[in-house]
């Protein structure tokens, strides 16, 4: 059984929105670490989709040196970060197809909302079950 809720510090929330504003017409990516502690990391990967502005694919060297880092620092991955600019903050099919990490959290920010980004977090299992994980932001 998965929580349906978890609540994730203002900072950590702010910047993975301005990382998503960064870039309106392709999806970025990166990936989210977290101590035993509760202290959170972003570390952005740059996105090497053949079409980014409707997939994604972290730089394998990058997501390596991510993953390292998280390892060095005594951080477990969290979360898979990436936006959608034109369609809404749920799975794609694609998204669904090519999930690699099934006990990370997905978390989607859209940019294809009128003036406030949403952002949705979703655990996608690997026989296509599809769990919304409510998101609660903390002041630290």
């Amino acid at each position: 059984m998965h929580n349906t809720e978890i609540e994730l510090p203002r900072k950590l929330v702010n910047e993975l929105l301005h990382c998503a504003q960064l870039s309106q017409q392709q999806e970025v990516c990166g990936l989210v670490g977290k101590s035993t502690s509760g202290d959170y990391a972003f570390y952005p990967v740059q996105n090497v989709a053949e079409e980014p502005n409707t997939r994604f694919l972290m730089a394998p060297e990058e997501q390596l040196n991510a993953m390292t880092t998280m390892r060095n620092n005594k951080q477990d991955l969290f979360a898979i970060f990436h936006s959608h600019p034109t369609a809404p903050a749920i799975p794609s099919a694609t998204d669904i197809e090519l999930t690699a990490y099934p006990d990370a959290h997905y978390l989607i920010v859209s940019l294809n909302t009128k003036g406030v980004l949403e952002m949705r977090c979703f655990k996608l299992l690997h026989d296509e079950n599809i769990v919304e994980i409510t998101l609660r932001m903390k002041e630290e």
